[in-house]
C-alpha cells in the first residue's frame, strides 16, 4: 500500500524563508510531502473588524492541508477556525508558547501542537545567548529614538546636516513594566551599561522577587548606599518618574490596555515609551493621542493591535516630529526577528515533521 502524501502549509513567512526547510522534506521523502507558501497573511479569523467573507478566504486558503507551519501568532487558530479544518492534524509554531492557538480545542479535535525554542536540533548547536533578540531590539529602540537615528540618517542623505539635539540616556531612569526574563535583561544592559537607575512594576511583583531576579543576573541586589539595583514601585510612581519606559509584559485579556491614558497622562514630557511587547498593552487610541500632541518626547514602537500594519493606519500616515508631534521611530515586529533564531525554528519545525510522518515522539510538543 502506498504512503500518504501530506499537504504543509507555510504561513505568514514574510521574508520567504521557510520555504528552503520544508523543501528538504521533498528531497528526502520524494512522493510523501507537498509544500506551498503563503508569504502574505490574511486577517485574523475571529477579530471583530473581520468580514464574513475575508474569514472564509483563509478558510479555505487551509482546509486542503494536513500540516500547517505558523509563525507565532500571526495567524490566530482560535477553536472557531480549528473546527473549519478537518484535515489539520499537526499544527507548527515557533518559540514554545503560542497564546493565539486554543490548545485545548487543538487537543479534543485531535490536532497536535508542536513548538520550536530556537536552539536548532543539531548536537552542535549552541544554546541560545544570554542576551536575546528582542533584547538586543529593545536597546537598538531606546538608542534609536533618543539618539535621532533615523532623522540624522535622513537628514544627511538629503543633503543635510545636524538636525536637532540628542537626549543622554546615561544615569537617567529607566522604568520596566514587568521583570521577566526580558524586563530583567533590559534592565541589566540599563545598570552595567549606562548606569541607570532602574524602577519596575508589575502587578504580583515584589521587592524580594526583584532582588532575586537582579541576582540571577549576576547583580547585588542594592549598592553600597542600600539603593536597590531593581526597584519596585508603584504604577503611577513608575510613570511619574522614568525617563524611559519600556514594556515588557504578557498578553492577556487582564493585561489588553494596561496601559492607557491615566498611565500616559504621567509621564514627563521629556520621557519615552518603548514598546516590543505586544500593541494590545497600550490603549492604541490614547497613546497616539499624547504622541499627536506632543505630550511626550517620543515612543519607539515594535508591535501593533493590527499586524502587518494597514497602509492607512496613522502610525504610518501622520507627519512624525513636525508641527508640535512626538517623535516615533517604528519596526515592523522585528524583536525576534533574527537570522539564527528563525533559521533553527525551521529546522525544528522540520524535524518535527519528519518524526510525526514516522509516528515517532515530537522534540516539542505543546499540548
Amino acid at each position: 500500500m502506498s504512503s500518504p502524501i501530506y499537504k504543509i502549509a507555510i504561513l505568514d513567512d514574510y521574508q520567504n524563508v521557510a520555504e528552503s526547510y520544508f523543501l528538504t522534506l521533498k528531497d528526502n521523502h520524494p512522493g510523501r510531502f507537498e509544500v506551498t507558501s503563503f508569504p502574505e497573511t490574511l486577517p485574523a479569523f475571529n477579530a471583530s473588524s473581520t468580514s464574513q467573507a475575508d474569514q472564509q478566504k483563509l478558510v479555505e486558503r487551509l482546509k486542503p492541508f494536513h500540516i500547517i507551519s505558523t509563525m507565532r501568532e500571526r495567524t490566530p487558530f482560535p477553536a472557531s477556525l480549528l473546527r473549519e479544518l478537518p484535515s489539520l492534524r499537526l499544527l507548527l509554531t515557533t518559540g514554545m508558547r503560542n497564546l493565539g492557538i486554543d490548545m485545548k480545542a487543538a487537543s479534543e479535535l485531535g490536532i497536535v501542537v508542536a513548538g520550536a525554542p530556537g536552539n536548532g536540533v543539531s548536537t552542535q548547536a549552541k544554546s541560545a545567548s544570554r542576551i536575546d533578540s528582542t533584547t538586543q531590539h529593545v536597546w537598538a529602540l531606546i538608542l534609536g529614538i533618543t539618539r535621532k537615528i533615523p532623522q540624522s540618517d535622513a537628514a544627511v542623505k538629503s543633503g543635510k546636516w545636524q538636525i536637532g539635539l540628542a537626549t543622554g540616556i546615561a544615569r537617567k531612569t529607566i522604568g520596566l513594566v514587568g521583570l521577566g526574563r526580558l524586563g530583567g535583561l533590559t534592565g541589566f544592559i540599563a545598570k552595567m551599561a549606562f548606569d541607570m537607575n532602574v524602577i519596575c512594576w508589575s502587578r504580583n511583583l515584589t521587592q524580594s522577587a526583584a532582588d532575586e531576579r537582579a541576582r540571577a543576573l549576576g547583580l547585588e541586589a542594592e549598592d553600597s548606599n542600600g539603593d536597590k539595583t531593581f526597584k519596585v514601585v508603584s504604577k503611577e510612581e513608575l510613570f511619574k518618574s522614568a525617563d524611559i519606559v519600556s514594556i515588557h509584559y504578557i498578553l492577556s485579556e487582564s493585561t489588553r490596555g494596561i496601559i492607557g491614558q491615566p498611565e500616559l497622562s504621567l509621564m514627563k514630557n521629556s520621557a519615552f515609551l518603548i514598546n516590543t511587547s505586544r500593541g494590545p498593552i497600550v490603549d492604541e487610541s490614547a497613546l497616539l493621542e499624547v504622541l499627536k500632541g506632543g505630550k511626550i518626547k517620543g515612543a519607539a514602537i515594535d508591535v501593533f493591535d493590527v499586524e502587518p500594519l494597514p497602509m492607512y493606519s496613522e502610525w504610518r500616515t501622520a507627519k512624525w516630529g513636525e508641527n508640535g508631534t512626538s517623535d516615533v521611530l517604528l519596526t515592523p515586529h522585528m524583536g525576534y526577528v533574527e537570522e539564527e533564531t528563525i533559521s533553527n525554528w525551521y529546522e525544528e519545525n522540520v524535524e518535527n515533521v519528519q518524526r510525526w510522518a514516522k509516528g515517532q515522539p515530537l522534540l516539542f510538543q505543546l499540548n
